[in-house]
């Protein structure tokens, strides 16, 4: 079943992100007006998810879905389909590279297949549970675990205020204890960059299923640890994602700093 589930994640994820990279106006950034740009983001948001969640539906009827854009039923066949159709919008509106598409396909709670779809760099990260993970055809390895002071951490900050301001807190302190840090706007795809090699680390408060899912098992599948708050899975207070050693000390830190509490 993998193999099936892996094969439309790829086919939707690919049609997806063609839809957005011809889909969005070359002057999208610079729109005259504060909503028109907002809007045509929005719009492509919404397509992009529809034709993923009616190209799976086609292929299987009976699974369920969870998407950004609203998308969200049970399902009766224990496959449900966790979609964020277009992760990294702002980098879209600005003309910015890292934006990407992102389907995980769980069975029985459990993430089983991700695709990660980063168009403008013309990489496709992929990860079947138990068999890997690869950038197109290449397999994803990550970086030798450095010591805390020599890694780079990738992050990501919220859109609201109160929370950016926990944020900042923490970024404060981290700061001057790692080589430096890195705010890439796609957390599907930091999470990819952690698993071959790009990044040492990553860790962001306030992700939702959508942002992470297909990200953290392709880190997985990588060699890659991942986590939430001490004893946790990745969630909504906290993801973290690095190699042995390396990811306990960061995930430790992090609670000392209260990073998972706004």
């Amino acid at each position: 079943m993998s193999t099936e589930l892996l094969e439309i994640a790829l086919e939707a994820a690919h049609k997806a992100g063609e839809l957005l990279r011809t889909g969005r106006p070359a002057d999208l950034g610079v729109a005259a007006t504060k909503s028109s740009p907002i809007d045509v983001v929005t719009e492509m948001d919404i397509a992009a998810e529809k034709l993923i969640t009616e190209l799976i539906a086609k292929h299987r009827p009976q699974d369920g879905f969870l998407g950004e854009e609203g998308t969200e039923s049970p399902g009766t066949s224990g496959v449900r389909w966790v979609v964020d159709p277009l992760d990294g919008t702002v980098n879209y509106l600005y003309g910015l590279p890292s934006w990407s598409v992102s389907i995980a396909a769980e069975r029985d709670g459990e993430t089983v297949v991700g695709v990660v779809a980063a168009p403008m760099r013309g990489e496709t990260y992929r990860a079947v549970l138990g068999q890997g993970a690869f950038v197109n055809d290449t397999p994803a390895r990550p970086r030798p675990v450095p010591e805390f002071s020599h890694a780079l951490v990738g992050t990501g900050f919220s859109y609201l205020t109160d929370r950016r301001v926990t944020q900042a807190e923490v970024l404060r302190t981290l700061l001057p204890k790692v080589r430096d840090i890195r705010r890439g706007g796609s957390a599907a795809i930091d999470l990819c960059d952690v698993g071959c090699g790009r990044l040492d680390a990553y860790y962001e408060r306030g992700l939702n299923p959508w942002d992470f899912a297909a990200g953290a098992l392709f880190a997985r599948e990588a060699g890659v640890r991942t986590g939430g708050r001490p004893g946790q899975a990745p969630s909504n207070e906290l993801t973290v994602a690095a190699g042995p050693g390396l990811f306990e000390a960061l995930q430790g830190l992090l609670e000392d700093l209260g990073a998972w509490h706004d």
